[in-house]
């Protein structure tokens, strides 16, 4: 464990029972949604790679423009 992480424990340590529920729910939370965002990008490396490849032949063929003109355009 990280000393920072070890120091943020020992400060949770000290709050009432509630308080630390509270801190363990949203950590667990935030570790969850995490693993799913992985697990997702993970599973969808395939279509990412498909979709740049798209967007490059769009890309090289003209189809495409600068960003900054579409911004002062619109």
């Amino acid at each position: 464990m990280t000393q920072i992480l070890e120091k943020a424990f020992a400060k949770a340590s000290e709050l009432p029972e509630q308080d630390q529920d509270a801190i363990a729910e949203i950590v667990l939370a935030e570790l969850a949604s995490e693993k799913r965002w992985n697990d997702l990008f993970a599973k969808s490396q395939d279509l990412l790679a498909e979709l740049a490849q798209e967007a490059l032949a769009d890309h090289r063929a003209g189809k495409t423009k600068p960003i900054l003109s579409l911004i002062i355009d619109s």
